[in-house]
This record gives structure tokens, C-alpha cells and sequence, in this order.
């Protein structure tokens, strides 16, 4: 069932996800302090250097998630790969005309920004590939530290997958903060003794209407 309930998580504000990468420091100074090399306009220097400068807290302005921005160190890197090699290509050339090379980093930028949002949603639509309660290690944008997402999968396979499903949620919610006073009235119909009739149909609807 194409459903997915995230559990645990807090909306943070970031300043970008590429700058938690190990090499981005290394990289971005390269690309800044080259970038008068890279124009014969003169006015192409200081707004390709802006856009160098503010790259991590525009990336993270131009995201518009509805979910934390947290992403896989896995995914990181291919985004930050992806990046570095479009960068690194368009460095190489010789000096272009005015206005060129402005507009292929913000081609970059952009491109970057779908890469990322497109890595931490596919991150949290994988979860529906599992049954039950499941975690994965990320890196959070906010801060570049270690953490994870805790999140409820709903590909069960059986009404007793189900079951041990259920139960393996209503037992991390209390554990995650929420007041066993708000768990009751939302999910009685899944709770002791409806457990031992439940079907994958009755389930669902449940999860789906409360």
C-alpha cells in the first residue's frame, strides 16, 4: 500500500545539505577563489561569487520540504559526486563569454536542488517497502550530525505481519513522546483484543481515518 506514516521526526531549519559533505569546504574554496579566472565580464565575478557564497542557505530556501531535511550519507555523496563533477568540468574551460558562466552554475545549483530533494524523499518512500517500525541512519542538514528516521512501513504481507506490526507501533509511540492518553481514543481499533481479528483491509482503514 502506497502509505507511509514518519514518526519521530521535528522540522529543523538548515542551512544546505551538500556543505555537510567531508569535501565540500575544499571544493567551494577552490571554485570561489578561481571564479575571476572563469568570465571576461567583469560583472560576471562578483554575482558568480555570490552564488558560490550562498550556495548551502539558498540550496536549503529552494528545498521546500514538508519533512526534516535529513538524507543518507549514501545518498550525500552521490549527490555531492554529481555536483563536484559539474563543477569540476565547467572549471576546466578557459575563460567564457559574458553572462555564460553565472547562469551554468545556477543550471548546477538547480539540478542540485532536485537531486537532494529527490534523495531524502525516495529515503523516506522506501519505508513502505517494509513492515512495521523501521529506522535508518541519516545526516541531518541542520547541524551535519549523525541521526535517523524513525518510520512505519505498511507493506505487510499478511494480517499477521500485521499484528506484530501493530503492536510494534503502539509500543514505540510512548517511547517516542506521545501520551499513551493520546494513543487510545486515535487507535483503539487496533489496540488488545481487536489485535487478534485483525485483517489487512480493517487495518488499514483504522491507520487511514484517524
Amino acid at each position: 500500500m502506497a502509505l507511509l506514516l514518519c514518526l519521530g521526526m521535528t522540522a529543523a531549519l538548515a542551512r544546505g545539505c551538500l556543505h555537510c559533505h567531508s569535501n565540500f569546504s575544499d571544493k567551494f574554496s577552490f571554485y570561489r577563489h578561481h571564479v575571476n579566472l572563469k568570465s571576461w565580464w567583469v560583472g560576471d565575478i562578483p554575482v558568480s561569487g555570490a552564488l558560490l557564497t550562498d550556495w548551502s542557505q539558498d540550496t536549503m530556501k529552494e528545498l521546500h520540504l514538508a519533512i526534516p531535511a535529513e538524507i543518507t550519507e549514501e545518498k550525500l555523496d552521490q549527490v555531492a559526486n554529481a555536483v563536484y563533477q559539474r563543477m569540476d568540468q565547467l572549471y576546466q574551460g578557459k575563460m567564457y563569454f559574458p553572462g555564460y558562466f553565472p547562469n551554468e552554475l545556477r543550471a548546477i545549483f538547480r539540478d542540485q536542488v532536485h537531486l537532494i530533494q529527490n534523495a531524502i524523499i525516495e529515503s523516506r518512500i522506501d519505508c513502505q517497502r517494509h513492515c512495521g517500525i523501521f529506522r535508518y541512519e541519516t545526516i541531518s542538514c541542520a547541524n551535519c550530525t549523525s541521526s535517523h528516521v524513525v518510520c512505519f512501513g505498511y507493506n505487510c504481507e499478511s494480517s499477521a505481519q500485521w499484528e506484530r506490526a501493530v503492536q510494534g507501533l503502539l509500543g514505540y509511540m510512548p517511547t517516542a513522546g506521545v501520551p499513551r492518553s493520546l494513543i487510545s481514543p486515535s487507535f483503539t481499533c487496533l489496540e488488545p483484543p481487536h489485535l487478534a481479528n485483525l485483517t489487512l483491509e480493517n487495518a488499514s482503514e483504522c491507520l487511514t481515518h484517524h
